[in-house]
């Protein structure tokens, strides 16, 4: 049965300014103890008389500050979001008051949602205060709802949260008890009892429905106070009266219609998690502690024969904050040590703060991936097949079939295929990861592709360095002369000659001079008569030059005759 977790910040926004207050003031004194300005047995001072003050968050509204969220303190004393300022002043003149910050809080929330994935892959942010998780199956990984609900919200409390929690069948009725559940203590879980659903809410209020104030409102201005009240009502006059939300809501937390739950980050089925006695701070005891998930996940993969092309490394902080680590490959790979390599330059930039005390491992991207001794086979087929294209090709025309080699030949140079492909994608991974050399960022890996035409723009097209390479080179089109550097638009030039259809002696480009040494062609390309104007990429007849500078640089022009210009459009090495 399905078992879904409410989580409810009542006072989020306020929390979340002293959390980031305690926080700053914690990396300070970090960094002062690191630089031996301070000793940790020293007395500092804190933030605690501003701690000590009721706190609000304030928003413009017409002119006016209103209160946009208030801490428990503040709450204790009657003021509520949507009052003045001046008038909450009056109640409390030590108010503490800070500028709502919606944005921040939406952020922050959804950092805390991707925390929360420690304990349910499937996590989505409810509202602008709440989390919902889909915990089923996970429970008894924490040794039932009880504890999982204990250990969660004791971590919440332990951060700095004031959190309210509940367990139910469904979204709407977790919500509800998280909210308007009576607890016999402030900190205790609401946990309803599955199929239970429609006793355990039926005294709560009809607000719980996560009805707009303005329908609960009418609806207890007719006496209706209680979900139980609504259970014996017809169904036709109570949408005739109050539209379809209170009874779509109403259905929502009995089960009747099913409301899914959008997590934040998609869950993958492939996943491993690790969580630590200890939290460590040290870069072998992550390097470790990956290994030993690589070995169960890569294992996990064989036996699906799938490999991972994306993979995503959370470390869980005890501050409560997360670092992501995510790596691709250029094709399905499940060698432990392969992965770890890109893993591995990482391990020196993370910040793990005042510990961590958890470790996930996630495939977002998987695809299949058979074992070695079917990768030969196809290898040994490619590879026969490849000898034969080449044999006809060496013979001419006559379709002269190639002998069929041995199969311990045929077996070594699949192989050979195999373990050269292999080395060329680990290359690729780490050039597209950014993991070797000096890179800045990742380095994208394309070859190029031909294509049927004979225009230079569209002659070639890049594509993934190690996709199929089924599309072959004609010998016309490896025998062309053609530059390393194709411009990416022609530029045009500056000629001082008096009759532009003549290759001039000397040309400017980019505001410099270049004087022709050498020169070789013309080579004519038309235009493709058959394609639309409005696709094609020249409208006129090009006479390509091969030239040499006077410093030896070679360039490759051309003569657009129908404008009568010169142009450049590749450089050669």
């Amino acid at each position: 049965m399905k078992r879904v977790v409410s989580l409810w910040l009542p006072h989020w926004a306020t929390d979340r300014l002293k959390i980031a207050s305690r926080r700053a003031e914690a990396v300070a004194v970090h960094r002062e103890v690191r630089l031996g300005k301070v000793r940790l047995n020293e007395p500092r001072l804190d933030w605690g008389p501003e701690s000590a003050r009721p706190l609000v968050t304030v928003a413009a509204a017409n002119g006016r500050a209103l209160l946009a969220a208030v801490d428990e303190q503040a709450s204790a004393v009657g003021l509520m979001p949507g009052m003045v300022l001046a008038d909450a002043r009056a109640l409390m003149p030590d108010l503490a008051v800070r500028p709502s910050r919606p944005e921040k809080d939406a952020a922050a929330l959804a950092q805390l949602a991707d925390w929360c994935a420690r304990f349910s892959p499937w996590v989505a942010v409810d509202g602008a205060d709440g989390l919902l998780l889909d915990i089923t199956g996970c429970a008894h990984l924490f040794g039932g709802e009880a504890k999982m609900l204990e250990d969660l919200a004791q971590r919440l409390r332990r951060f700095g949260y004031q959190a309210r929690l509940a367990v139910a069948d469904t979204p709407g009725a977790a919500w509800a008890a998280a909210r308007y559940a009576r607890r016999a203590r402030p900190k205790d879980s609401v946990i309803l009892p599955p199929g239970g659903t429609r006793e355990a809410i039926a005294a709560l209020p009809v607000a719980a429905l996560r009805l707009s104030p303005a329908q609960a409102d009418e609806l207890e201005r007719l006496g209706l106070k209680t979900i139980a009240e609504l259970y014996p009502l017809p169904r036709a006059g109570l949408l005739r009266r109050f539209g379809p939300e209170p009874a779509r809501r109403l259905d929502q937390a009995l089960g009747r219609i099913d409301e899914p739950i959008n997590p934040r980050l998609p869950a993958s089925p492939h996943e491993a998690r690790l969580a630590f006695a200890e939290p460590i701070l040290e870069a072998a005891a992550i390097a470790a502690a990956l290994d030993r998930m690589l070995g169960g996940l890569c294992g996990h993969l064989a036996s699906e024969q799938l490999g991972a092309r994306q993979l995503r490394l959370a470390l869980f902080r005890v501050d409560g904050s997360l670092q992501h680590v995510a790596i691709g490959t250029s094709r399905p790979n499940r060698d432990p040590q392969a992965l770890r390599r890109l893993f591995a330059p990482s391990f020196d930039k993370l910040d793990p703060g005042f510990g961590i005390e958890a470790m996930s491992l996630i495939v977002t991207q998987a695809e299949p991936l058979e074992d070695l001794q079917l990768v030969l086979a196809q290898a040994r087929v490619r590879t026969q097949e490849q000898a034969r294209a080449d044999k006809q090709i060496r013979t001419g025309p006559a379709k002269i079939q190639a002998p069929i080699e041995s199969a311990e030949v045929l077996e070594e140079r699949a192989i050979e295929r195999a373990v050269d492909e292999a080395a060329l994608a680990a290359l690729a991974d780490l050039f597209a990861n950014g993991r070797l050399g000096n890179e800045a960022q990742p380095v994208r890996l394309v070859r190029p592709v031909p294509q049927e035409s004979h225009l230079p723009e569209r002659a070639v097209t890049p594509a993934p360095a190690l996709a199929g390479r089924k599309d072959r080179w004609s010998e016309a089109a490896l025998a062309a002369a053609r530059p390393v550097r194709l411009l990416p638009r022609p530029e045009p030039l500056e000629t001082d000659e008096t009759a532009p259809e003549l290759l001039p002696a000397s040309f400017r480009w980019r505001a410099r001079p270049h004087r022709i040494r050498l020169a070789e062609g013309p080579e004519r390309i038309e235009p493709e008569w058959w394609r639309p104007a409005a696709t094609n990429v020249t409208a006129g007849t090009r006479d390509y030059y091969r030239v040499e500078d006077s410093e030896g640089r070679r360039f490759w022009l051309y003569h657009e005759r129908t404008v009568s210009r010169w142009y450049l459009h590749g450089l050669f090495a």
